[in-house]
């Protein structure tokens, strides 16, 4: 196509009509092919696992220049089945306050199963954004409900998690390998990623 000396105007390619229908967001549902024993094998291979891991008594600190040196962390006597536990969504109420410093466990307690492990500065705002967690929990649920088998999920916070951002992670760290919590990346080769899929 040519344009005229001068012209400002670009010649576009495509109608408007078309232009309008790229523009509009496309909806993809998830491809969730899971048969109903392939589901119960992964749930019941991972709680099988969990189910292995020994919780070891609180550390306790031995001397003053321990505890001057750096806060005692300790992933090994953090029992996630044993928190208070509260509903996954609680994202959607409305909060008093920012919350604390946490580690936090999202569980199907209808198994129960630990499915994630995670940690925040702020527990009661951390799951109000995009998060990759409330995706695969939402599949999780589908599938579920495809197969007409019940799911609770919940999430479970330790407060006492340290305020510095390296320690906390470092203790998520030792938690996730620790529990191998199938919704972490860093258990996927452990897993599979049956969950991942989808927007």
């Amino acid at each position: 196509m040519t344009h005229a000396p001068g012209s400002e105007t670009q010649i576009s390619l495509f109608s408007a009509d078309h232009l309008r229908t790229l523009q509009r967001p496309t909806l993809v549902e998830p491809s969730l092919e899971m048969s109903h024993d392939a589901l119960v094998h992964w749930i019941e291979a991972i709680a099988a696992f969990q189910r292995t891991v020994t919780i070891a008594p609180p550390l306790q600190q031995t001397s003053l220049f321990d505890a001057a040196a750096e806060p005692l962390l300790d992933a090994e006597g953090i029992d996630p089945f044993q928190l208070p536990r509260q509903n996954a969504e609680f994202w959607r109420w409305k909060a008093d306050d920012a919350g604390v410093a946490a580690l936090y466990f999202v569980i199907d307690c209808t198994v129960p199963v630990l499915l994630y492990v995670g940690e925040t500065v702020k527990s009661n705002q951390r799951w109000k954004g995009l998060h990759d967690c409330k995706r695969y929990l939402m599949n999780y649920r589908q599938i579920h409900q495809r197969h007409q088998r019940p799911s609770s999920l919940n999430i479970a916070f330790w407060r006492d998690a340290p305020v510095d951002t390296r320690q906390r992670q470092r203790l998520e760290s030792a938690l996730i390998h620790k529990w191998r919590s199938p919704f972490n990346k860093e258990n996927w080769r452990f897993w599979g990623t049956p969950f991942t899929t989808g927007s």
